[in-house]
């Protein structure tokens, strides 16, 4: 049993959703008969400024006279084309990512999204519909998630969906078909946190990054009178936790005072000696984004400009802490 298990570990990490993109050198071809310097003005380079480089690049593709070779490609000096690729678990409306900048390069991010398969985490009333804490979890997850990955880090997804990519609606649909590294999520608490935690570890033996993160998502259960803003759990002693912990604060803090200047932001850092937090090899963080009972809380998940907003938030935060940290 235990060869099987490795095996499918094997497997996921090569189907890993994960990402360290690269900015890719523009290449040409020359046109027939074309020399170097009208290759280099075709494409917008000045010969007197370009030409050197542009032979360093290409050593050994050129004739013996100096001219350009038809049947080669070479390299234009000082252009990159626009870094995309697809991540199908994002769905066909998300798929497509490119790379903004590399801000998050040398990064490695884990992101857990709270509950999911047989139990639903949380549960909260909004007019004749439920709303389910690990749907809104797992969707704002995935936003993350991919912001990072477009900012040149690399993420492992620990909960994953086969069908729900990232949703555009207020209600999002339950379902129980979430795993972990390809395996059914165990309805005990207790199995259901190691097996994310041991999940993890594996994972973050296969890195070299300095710089490893695990960020766990959840919406709090409270009375619905009790509105929450979102606030952060850290392991104590864990000194990195509690620094990314108090920025991701703060940069949620600035982010409404701009957006919201009348509103008020009363999000909270404390340490808790969760299982997750406790049990995880990389430095930890636990999210509560807000009280999924409370109608004004609701507003902050069902809303998908709400749901991103908190996802890009989240990254400038995490983007502040990863530069800090150098």
């Amino acid at each position: 049993m235990r060869v099987v298990v490795r095996i499918i570990f094997l497997l996921y990490i090569s189907l890993s959703v994960s990402a360290q993109a690269v900015s890719e050198p523009v290449k040409a071809r020359p046109n027939p008969g074309e020399g170097v310097w009208g290759f280099l003005r075709r494409h917008n380079l000045s010969p007197g400024e370009h030409l050197e480089a542009f032979k360093t690049l290409n050593q050994g593709k050129f004739a013996s006279d100096g001219g350009l070779l038809s049947h080669h490609w070479y390299e234009l000096p000082g252009t990159t084309a626009e870094k995309k690729w697809i991540e199908p678990i994002f769905g066909k409306d998300h798929q497509e990512l490119k790379l903004i900048d590399e801000d998050l390069k040398g990064a490695v991010f884990y992101l857990v999204s709270g509950h999911g398969g047989p139990d639903p985490g949380a549960i909260g009333h909004y007019g004749q519909h439920r709303l389910y804490e690990d749907e809104y979890a797992y969707d704002i997850t995935l936003r993350l998630a991919k912001n990072l990955m477009q900012k040149g880090a690399k993420v492992h997804i620990i909960v994953k969906d086969p069908d729900d990519g990232i949703r555009s609606a207020q209600i999002l649909a339950p379902d129980t078909d979430e795993t972990v590294m390809g395996q059914a999520i165990p309805l005990n608490q207790i199995e259901r946190l190691k097996q994310r935690s041991d999940a993890i570890n594996l994972l973050s033996r296969t890195e070299n990054s300095t710089y490893q993160r695990c960020i766990e998502i959840h919406l709090d259960s409270r009375s619905h009178k009790r509105q929450l803003d979102v606030f952060f759990y850290y392991h104590e002693g864990s000194k990195p936790g509690e620094k990314m912990a108090e920025t991701l604060r703060k940069t949620l803090e600035v982010n409404y005072k701009k957006h919201q200047p009348q509103r008020g932001f009363s999000g909270t850092v404390s340490s808790r000696n969760l299982y997750m937090l406790k049990n995880t090899r990389p430095v930890a963080v636990f999210i509560e984004l807000g009280n999924i009972r409370n109608f004004r809380d609701q507003q902050r998940f069902i809303l998908e400009s709400n749901r991103q907003a908190l996802a890009n938030w989240l990254t400038d935060g995490i983007v502040a802490d990863y530069k800090d940290s150098k």
